[in-house]
């Protein structure tokens, strides 16, 4: 691969788009909690593994967590996720744990905006594929590596995806 990319532009694929479709079935509540608990187990691993004393990504879970559980104030949860995407910026050396940081920076998100999700499916690949596969990688390689972690991610929000969900939310694909 030629140039670095921030993250995955192609979501024309059957499974992003099954994913999506799963995705526009859930309500606000659903999709932060599925974002925030993947980011948790899958992605701030990422983040750790090269920058284990940068905080600033988990205090981003933390503070979304809080958030939905109205022990703190939105404006609080935002501070503490803009530090996130800041620490993103800061990585600008590191592709795998750059989007690994923007990856939980929108995960976090996602209790402001819904459409924040699309972050986790587009930098998420790209950290997974990154830390990986490295920045060589072909785009075969590359594709594999998302199709995978695209079942896994509809996997996880299946698992607690609500059947005839009240107030489904819309998701604006075009990020």
């Amino acid at each position: 691969m030629s140039k670095t990319r921030k993250m995955l532009s192609n979501l024309d694929t059957p499974c992003i788009q099954s994913l999506i479709n799963l995705m526009e079935m859930q309500k606000k509540l659903t999709l932060a909690t599925w974002a925030l608990e993947y980011s948790q187990q899958y992605i701030l691993p990422i983040w750790n593994k090269y920058y284990p004393d940068d905080l600033r990504p988990q205090n981003a879970l933390n503070a979304a967590w809080k958030w939905l559980l109205g022990t703190i104030k939105f404006p609080e949860a935002k501070t503490a996720i803009l530090q996130c995407h800041k620490a993103a910026l800061e990585a600008d050396k590191n592709p795998a744990a750059q989007a690994a940081a923007r990856a939980i920076g929108h995960s976090a998100s996602t209790i402001h905006s819904t459409r924040h999700s699309m972050g986790l499916i587009q930098y998420g690949s790209m950290a997974i594929v990154y830390d990986r596969l490295g920045t060589n990688a072909n785009w075969e390689e590359i594709a594999r590596c998302v199709e995978t972690e695209c079942r896994r991610m509809s996997d996880t929000l299946r698992a607690i995806a609500i059947k005839n969900s009240p107030n489904p939310t819309k998701i604006n694909k075009e990020y």
